[in-house]
C-alpha cells in the first residue's frame, strides 16, 4: 500500500510500511470497529468543521459485549479536543462511534497491531479528505455487492482495483437535484473472495459505501474479515414508581382533506397528537378554509391535543403582525372555537423563529402583538387554544445559520420565558439530524433540559407543557433512502419514542410528516398513485408501538447501550417496550419484585411483522431471547 501522510487538512488516513501509529482523520459519521491483538490505546482528537460552537456532541466506545466501555461529552465550548481510550486485549471488536450529523472532525490514532475496519454512513458524507486516499474492502465468494458513492462538492469519483487479477473498475460521482440520489457501481461476482483497492479521487467530502456485502473499510488488506462480537447481556429491573404521563404520540398532518382511499392507512398510525401548519395568508383570502379538514381529524383520531404552525403559503416560515396574518389568526380562531370536544390546540406564531428571524428582538415583538391578539380573542381559552414558544429548530444545538451560537433553542426559549412568560402555555420544539441510532439518547436529554427551563410543579409536572411537536432523522430534504425506507427508520423512531418518554416529562411527540410528499419523501405512509397508500416501515413501528402505549412512565433501571426500554403502566396493565439497535443478540433478564405474571412477549424484526415469542420467568425474573434490529414489547397484568 502506498504510504501516505496526513495532514490537518484532511486525509482520511494514513499507513506507513513501518510499525507506526495508524491515523483515521477528519471523519464526520460513521464506525470504527477495533480489534486489539495487544493492549493499546486509541486517541480521539478532533477540531471545528462548522458551527462547533453551537453544537455539543457526543461519542461512544463500546465492547465486544456491546456495553458502553467510555465516552466523551463534548461542550459547544470545546471546538477542540482530545480524549485517550485503553483497548484491552481482546478477540472482540470495540465498536468507536462518531455519530452523524457531526459538526466536528475527528482523528482517531491507535497501533498498527490493532485491527481496524470503518464502516461509513451511507448517503450522508462520512469524512473530508486529502488527494489520493485509498483503502481496501472485501466481498466474499458468491455475494452480488455494488460499490455506491454520492457527490458532496468534494470526491468526484471512486476507481477500484481487483488484486486478483488488477481488474479496474470506475465509478464517476454526478451532482443530482434530488439529496437522496447517488452513483453505484456492480461489482463483478466471483466464486472466491476477492479484495478490492478503492481509491478516491479528489478532496473534499466523501461520501462511499458497500451494499449487498459488509460495509467494511481497512486501510490494509491483511486487516479485512467480519467483525467478531459476542452475545449482549441486558438487565432491566422494574421500579413501582410512576414517574410521570407518557406523552401522546402523533404526526403532523396535511394541510387538505385526506382521500377515502388513505384511511386505512392513517387509522393504522392512531395518532393521538397532531401538528399543522394554518396559512394566514389563505385564511384570510378565504374563511373556514380548515373547517372540514380539521373537523375530520379531531373526531375520526380522537385527537387529544394538537399543534399549529402560523405561515404563509407554501410554509413561508417569516410572518409579520399586519392585517393579513390577523385577519388569518381570526379565522383559525374561529374555525377552533366551532370544533368543540375537549382537544388542547396549541398555537405557535411562527415556524423554527431561531432560524428564520433576523434576529430575537424582531421576533419577540412579533410574538408579543399576535399573543395579545389572541388573549382579547372572546373564548378562545375555553375552546381550549394555547400558546406554545418558540417552535425552535433544534433545542440544545444551534440551528443550520451561520450565525448558529446566537440563535440556540433553549436560548430564545428562555428570553421569551423572561419576557412573555405570563402569556406562554408551553415550549415547542424541533429536533432534527441526529442520525447515529447509538446517539438517540440526546432526545432523552433535551427533554430534560427543556423541563429545567420551565421548572417542576409540586407534583414534579413542568410548569409548561413540553412539545416535541416536529422530529425526523433529518431536516429539510437532505434525506437518504437507508434512512427512511428501510426498517433502519423503525428502529430509529422506537428509540427515540423510548427516549424522550424515559423520565414522564414530555407531552406530545410527532412525527415530521404523515405521508411521502415529491420534495419531502419522508413520511409514515409511502403514496403509491392517485389511490394507493400504504405503511412504510417506521409506520408500522408507529403501529406496533400505539399497540402496547399505555399512560404512565414507571421506573426502570437499564444497564445495557444497544438495548433502550420503556416500562408503561395503565391501571393493572403493563407494557414493557423495547428495541434492539444493535446486531447482536441479547440475552434479556427483567426483575419484576414479584410473582412470575402471566403475559405475551411479541417481536417486531426486519420483516416488519410482528411475531409472537417465548420467555420463561422464574422468581419474578422474566427472561427471553433478543435477536438484533428488532422491536419488542412484553406485556402482562399487575397482581
Amino acid at each position: 500500500m502506498k504510504p501516505m501522510a496526513l495532514v490537518v487538512s484532511g486525509v482520511l488516513l494514513s499507513a506507513s510500511v513501518q510499525a507506526v501509529p495508524l491515523h483515521w482523520g477528519d471523519l464526520r459519521d460513521g464506525s470504527l470497529y477495533l480489534q486489539a491483538a495487544k493492549a493499546d490505546t486509541v486517541t480521539v482528537s478532533w477540531q471545528p468543521a462548522w458551527q462547533a460552537d453551537a453544537n455539543p456532541e457526543h461519542i461512544f466506545l463500546l465492547n465486544g459485549q456491546g456495553h458502553l466501555q467510555a465516552d466523551r461529552p463534548i461542550k459547544a465550548n470545546e471546538p477542540r479536543g482530545r480524549v485517550q481510550w485503553p483497548l484491552a486485549a481482546s478477540t472482540s471488536d470495540y465498536q468507536l462511534e462518531i455519530p452523524g450529523y457531526s459538526f466536528r472532525r475527528y482523528r482517531i490514532e491507535h497501533a498498527d497491531s490493532t485491527r481496524a475496519l470503518f464502516a461509513p454512513a451511507k448517503v450522508h458524507f462520512s469524512a473530508e479528505v486529502g488527494p489520493n486516499v485509498a483503502l481496501y474492502f472485501r466481498v466474499p465468494a458468491g455475494e452480488k455487492a455494488t460499490l455506491a458513492g454520492k457527490y458532496h462538492g468534494g470526491v468526484r469519483g471512486l476507481q477500484v482495483q481487483r488484486l486478483g487479477d488488477n481488474q479496474q473498475l470506475s465509478l464517476a460521482l454526478k451532482p443530482y437535484p434530488a439529496y437522496w440520489q447517488f452513483d453505484r457501481l456492480p461489482l463483478p461476482v466471483s466464486s472466491h473472495a476477492q479484495t478490492f483497492r478503492l481509491q478516491l479521487q479528489g478532496r473534499g467530502k466523501a461520501a462511499f459505501w458497500l451494499d449487498g456485502s459488509a460495509n467494511l473499510f481497512a486501510q490494509q488488506a491483511e486487516q479485512l474479515g467480519p467483525l467478531h462480537n459476542a452475545e449482549g447481556k441486558v438487565m432491566l429491573t422494574l421500579g413501582h414508581k410512576v414517574l410521570g404521563r407518557t406523552p401522546d404520540l402523533g404526526v403532523n398532518l396535511p394541510y387538505v382533506l385526506p382521500p377515502p382511499s388513505s384511511y386505512a392507512a392513517l387509522d393504522a398510525l392512531r395518532p393521538q397528537a397532531a401538528g399543522y401548519y394554518s396559512f394566514a395568508d389563505l385564511l384570510a383570502r378565504q374563511p373556514g378554509y380548515e373547517n372540514e379538514f380539521r373537523r375530520f381529524y379531531q373526531q375520526r383520531y380522537a385527537i387529544k391535543q394538537d399543534i399549529t404552525l402560523l405561515a404563509g403559503t407554501g410554509r413561508e416560515s417569516v410572518l409579520a403582525a399586519n392585517r393579513t396574518s390577523n385577519d388569518g389568526l381570526d379565522d383559525w380562531l374561529n374555525t377552533t372555537r366551532n370544533l368543540g370536544g375537549s382537544t388542547l390546540h396549541y398555537l405557535a406564531f411562527a415556524d423554527e423563529p431561531n432560524l428564520n428571524y433576523s434576529d430575537y428582538p424582531s421576533f419577540s415583538r412579533y410574538f408579543q402583538a399576535m399573543a395579545e391578539h389572541v388573549q382579547h380573542s372572546p373564548g378562545a381559552r375555553e375552546a381550549g387554544v394555547r400558546i406554545a414558544m418558540p417552535a425552535s429548530s433544534r433545542l440544545v444545538n444551534g440551528p443550520l445559520h451561520s450565525s448558529s451560537e446566537t440563535r440556540i433553542g433553549l436560548d430564545w426559549a428562555r428570553r421569551l420565558l423572561k419576557d412573555h412568560g405570563q402569556q406562554i402555555d408551553a415550549l415547542a420544539w424541533h429536533e432534527w439530524m441526529v442520525r447515529d441510532l447509538l446517539a438517540t439518547r440526546s432526545y432523552r436529554d433535551s427533554v430534560r433540559q427543556a423541563a429545567a427551563l420551565v421548572g417542576l410543579d409540586a407534583q414534579g409536572r413542568p410548569n409548561k407543557a413540553l412539545l416535541l411537536d416536529q422530529t425526523n432523522v433529518s431536516s429539510g430534504s437532505t434525506l437518504s433512502p437507508y434512512d427512511q425506507e428501510t426498517h433502519f427508520t423503525a428502529l430509529w423512531w422506537a428509540s427515540v419514542v423510548i427516549n424522550a418518554s424515559q423520565d414522564g416529562l414530555l407531552d406530545m411527540l410527532n412525527w415530521f410528516h404523515v405521508a411521502d410528499e415529491p420534495e419531502w419523501p419522508k413520511g409514515m405512509v409511502r403514496v403509491l398513485g392517485e389511490n394507493g397508500f400504504e405503511l412504510k416501515p417506521v409506520g408500522l413501528a408507529q403501529q406496533f408501538i400505539q399497540q402496547h402505549w399505555l399512560d404512565q412512565v414507571l421506573a426502570l433501571d437499564n444497564d445495557a447501550f444497544e438495548v433502550d426500554a420503556l416500562a408503561m403502566a395503565r391501571g393493572k396493565q403493563r407494557s414493557l417496550l423495547g428495541v434492539n439497535k444493535g446486531e447482536r443478540l441479547q440475552q434479556v433478564s427483567l426483575a419484576t419484585e414479584q410473582n412470575c405474571p402471566q403475559g405475551a412477549l411479541t417481536l417486531f424484526g426486519p420483516d416488519n411483522q410482528p411475531r409472537s415469542a417465548r420467555f420463561t420467568c422464574e422468581r419474578g425474573r422474566i427472561q427471553f431471547q433478543l435477536p438484533g434490529q428488532t422491536l419488542f414489547a412484553l406485556t402482562w397484568s399487575a397482581s
